[in-house]
């Protein structure tokens, strides 16, 4: 156990112990340690991601190594083919609960994590749990029943019926080792949880795995929108802690925080947690809607009708009043809807109709558009131009992983876009019309931000410099023409609507694509420039296929056809946190290319 003083990671193995129990003896050990009552419980601190400090601890079952060598898993495993989950699961319940009150649960501020078996829950027998928490004096308001998503509900109403009992009773529920089951969507919605437990499956190794990095962050910002708190489970180093801190992720739990213990950690236990290693959005340009947000007044839901018109009448250039719930957009008041329609209504008795209503109440049937901070200017106004606001006036709510950022004005934006516009066209190739450096830098950034998986294609003509000098500068630049000819051919006939062609200067070029289209894209690039070898050299040399040309050294030396060689590297594979670290990596995939004969493509697979 660690208190204030340095910390230190650990990466522990957590596999999963194998099977112990004979068929021939399993029942009658369960039964007997059932009789015995031969557990206790350990608990597993959670800490908050905010400050460090413990919210709250998961009972974990703990058996006596004579009836289980290998542990509490293996256990549960024979005790459903004997149809004795339900009596295990109560022990379990009951010695965990029994664990905190000798602790002096009851005279804390944390949380008790209590691990139970959807069949349990709806099968109480012996003593009820509400009996038992209130023979114990436990707080009801601070225990939380974690189902596991992966055990199978057959009767969803069933199930609901007795999560809403429990929770009736003052209880609250999580949903444990979500996204390992085949239920979990369905069970968020039956349950609404007010804590979703993220399985470690996703957590190890976020840092460096971005599909478990989208689906966490996915994940994430769902819950968040609902209203749900997000644990993470698994956590074992710190570089994986910071990445779900960017997040949002308000709860981190795993061995490399802190390992189960008899005892509950001593008041005043913080673990030192990270710095984030980088931000949702960028704050080098106004790529993304989250640059360009500001935070506004806002309003719990609870006021009444009469405090936003206070704050309206009192600043005129205040256009819209966000209604934050638990960090969460609950609704917006719009300026112009507010006056003309609250306040006024259709016979002038808006105000004396709604004096006493509540601003959440209010704002029911006012539609607000709600986008994420990493959205990219372009993204949110084609979203706008589908969902037809009425007013141009209207603020549109700003959210990091579904949590309140700030508002925009929809003027804001299209200033905002026009720049933008404006920036790209000054950084356009002359000579191809393509995005230059700027805009290819920026592109690939708001990739990395937001974590797509692209590949960045790395096009560069052979031999390109002796065939300028050999045959003039005209027809170097129309080889340069048919590159780009090829590229947005290609492009047309096999890219995607996210693809993105831009020239670094000279015979370079980058394409940036999905995984699954690159190499059939490249071969299509290939192919189209290829068929512009006989009239770009002409039908005698490439007849023969070389040419004669002055080498770097002044001396006439013979040189092969222009051939393209391209290299990819895929972020599906490779975790890069700037645009140099991708381009050194293409770069260096590039020469490798190169060193081929004729035309080739070489992708790098390597992982980081």
């Amino acid at each position: 156990m660690f208190m204030n003083r340095r910390f230190k990671w650990n990466v522990v193995d957590q596999a999963e112990p194998v099977a112990f129990l004979h068929p021939e003896d399993s029942s009658s050990l369960l039964q007997e340690l059932i009789a015995a009552r031969a557990l206790t419980t350990h608990f597993q601190p959670i800490f908050s991601a905010k400050d460090g400090t413990v919210f709250g601890c998961e009972a974990l079952a703990r058996v006596d190594p004579k009836f289980a060598p290998q542990g509490i898993a293996p256990l549960f495993g024979a005790a459903r083919e004997h149809g004795l989950v339900a009596p295990l699961d109560r022990l379990c319940r009951q010695a965990a609960l029994e664990c905190a009150a000798s602790q002096d649960f009851g005279a804390r501020s944390e949380r008790l994590f209590v691990n139970v078996c959807p069949e349990t829950l709806m099968d109480e027998g012996g003593e009820p749990v509400a009996a038992l928490v209130e023979r114990l004096g436990l707080p009801r308001e601070r225990i939380i029943f974690e189902v596991t998503e992966e055990s199978a509900v057959q009767d969803y109403d069933l199930f609901a019926r007795a999560i809403a009992f429990y929770r009736d009773q003052g209880f609250q529920i999580a949903i444990d080792d979500f996204g390992v089951g085949y239920g979990g969507l369905k069970m968020l919605a039956v349950i609404e949880p007010e804590y979703v437990k993220i399985d470690r499956h996703f957590i190890k190794d976020i840092e460096r795995a971005n599909v478990r990095r989208n689906l966490v962050d996915a994940i994430a910002t769902v819950c968040h929108r609902l209203g749900i708190k997000v644990v993470a489970e698994g956590v074992e180093n710190a570089a994986d802690a910071a990445v779900l801190m960017e997040m949002g992720v308000e709860f981190l739990q795993g061995y490399g925080l802190a390992r189960p213990a008899a005892l509950w950690p001593p008041g005043g236990t913080q673990v030192p947690l990270p710095r984030a290693c980088r931000s949702v959005v960028s704050s080098s340009d106004h790529t993304f809607i989250g640059d360009i947000a500001r935070p506004v007044v806002s309003l719990p839901p609870s006021v009444p009708m009469s405090e936003a018109r206070r704050l309206f009448i009192g600043d005129s250039a205040l256009l819209s009043l966000p209604i934050i719930e638990k960090e969460c957009c609950a609704g917006m008041l719009h300026r112009r809807t507010f006056f003309e329609q609250q306040l006024s209504g259709p016979f002038g008795y808006g105000a004396a109709l709604s004096t006493h209503r509540s601003v959440l109440e209010l704002s029911q049937n006012v539609p607000f558009v709600c986008v994420e901070a990493s959205e990219t200017l372009e993204d949110v106004a084609r979203s706008l131009q589908l969902r037809h606001l009425d007013s141009r006036s209207d603020d549109i709510c700003v959210t990091s992983n579904g949590k309140y950022r700030g508002t925009v004005g929809v003027s804001a934006l299209l200033e905002a876009i026009m720049q933008r516009s404006l920036l790209l066209a000054r950084g356009a190739n002359p000579l191809s019309g393509l995005p230059g450096n700027e805009a290819l830098h920026h592109e690939i950034e708001k990739r990395i931000t937001q974590m797509m998986h692209f590949d960045v294609c790395y096009l560069d003509i052979d031999h390109f410099k002796p065939f300028n000098d050999a045959y003039g500068f005209d027809k170097g630049d129309a080889a340069l023409h048919r590159l780009v000819d090829s590229i947005k051919r290609a492009l047309a006939k096999e890219g995607g609507a996210d693809d993105f062609a831009g020239h670094i200067g000279g015979d370079d070029f980058i394409v940036l694509t999905r995984p699954q289209h690159s190499l059939i894209l490249c071969r299509e690039i290939i192919a189209g420039f290829e068929a512009a070898l006989p009239e770009l050299h002409g039908e005698a040399d490439f007849a023969i296929g070389s040419y004669q040309a002055t080498n770097r050294r002044g001396q006439s030396e013979k040189f092969p056809l222009m051939a393209l060689s391209i290299g990819i590297v895929s972020t599906e594979v490779n975790h890069f946190d700037s645009v140099a670290e991708l381009a050194s990596l293409a770069s260096e995939v590039k020469k490798l290319a190169k060193n081929q004969w004729g035309s080739s493509v070489v992708r790098d697979r390597r992982l980081s």
